[in-house]
């Protein structure tokens, strides 16, 4: 069993201030099941300057909370237990850091978060590689199989800000694509709306579809091939998929992707030995959420991206 077997007593600053109390608990009492934060809650074993509340209680600065001790089976601790060896590979993926902000590289291959039955993910893995840190959350996501810059936020009033500037349409995400065939130079913008299904399984699959939400992505050609084309994508709304559907909506589907792909495209690239998703999120613009300054972070392509395009190049001369 894994245990949180004293009584904490916690007083909220100003960081913390304005989350909901099950929320609060959730991030501070990792690996205990939701049904297990609703029970002590709805109990009265949480306490809130001594008194019983509800969980969508907003807590303020300088609220004084009694956490009582729970207990947690350790099945459900290793769930989400990252691996070592992963763990000490995300610390030299780290681009930047100051005390309000971390961006990574993020390989192609690892989830943002676990579950759908993944133990581990790239916020679990930076949790277990910086344990002194109070809070550590995503500002966005990547694709599984996507690589490149991901913008994780050590303070709550860093991702008040950082989402606050997602909602304005303040941040720039850039991304390279290697795509099927000569993208036309004059299809600088796709809008079509997205529609996204959850299968059984519990797959998503997302389409074009009348009934779908606003979608916006911007072009342009970075590097042609004989038969693909590099394109750099910038997308304006943040839809699920958005860039893998909106370039196969456009006739030109990304290279090696599972879904939305195309097979004949994926062999022909067999001699540049590609093996995964060539889809890269290469730059990330944002406004520091402390200092106000525009930063503007890289990230490289791993060498399975970089050889993919040396060979085409080759082939080209």
């Amino acid at each position: 069993m894994k245990s949180f077997n004293q009584v904490q007593f916690v007083t909220i600053d100003g960081d913390e201030a304005g989350q909901r109390i099950d929320n609060f608990l959730l991030a501070r009492l990792k690996g205990v099941p939701k049904s297990m934060i609703y029970r002590i809650i709805r109990k009265g074993e949480v306490r809130v300057n001594k008194g019983r509340i509800k969980p969508e209680y907003k807590l303020a600065a300088g609220d004084s909370i009694r956490i009582p001790p729970v207990r947690v089976a350790e099945k459900e601790e290793h769930a989400v237990s990252p691996k070592l060896e992963k763990v000490s590979a995300l610390a030299e993926c780290i681009l930047y850091e100051d005390e309000h902000v971390m961006l990574i590289n993020k390989p192609s291959g690892t989830a943002v978060h676990g579950g759908s039955g993944l133990s581990f993910g790239v916020i679990e893995g930076l949790r277990a590689l910086r344990p002194e840190a109070r809070f550590l959350e995503l500002v966005h996501r990547l694709d599984r199989d996507t690589s490149g810059v991901l913008l994780i936020a050590k303070k709550r009033s860093a991702l008040r800000s950082l989402h606050e500037q997602l909602r304005l349409k303040q941040m720039q995400k850039d991304y390279l694509a290697l795509v099927r065939g000569q993208w036309q130079s004059h299809t600088k913008v796709v809008q079509a709306p997205l529609l996204k299904n959850i299968l059984q399984s519990g797959e998503r699959v997302v389409k074009v579809s009348s009934e779908g939400k606003p979608s916006e992505t911007r072009f342009k050609v970075e590097e042609r091939f004989e038969f693909a084309t590099l394109v750099k994508a910038s997308p304006v709304t943040g839809r699920t998929h958005q860039i893998r559907v909106h370039t196969l909506h456009a006739g030109h589907p990304i290279a090696f992707d599972d879904r939305y792909g195309d097979r004949d495209f994926d062999t022909q690239l067999a001699s540049t030995k590609l093996n995964r998703l060539f889809l890269h999120a290469s730059s990330l613009t944002f406004i520091h959420p402390s200092t106000g300054e525009k930063m503007r972070i890289e990230a490289p392509m791993d060498k399975t991206l970089r050889y993919c395009l040396q060979v085409l190049r080759n082939q080209k001369s």
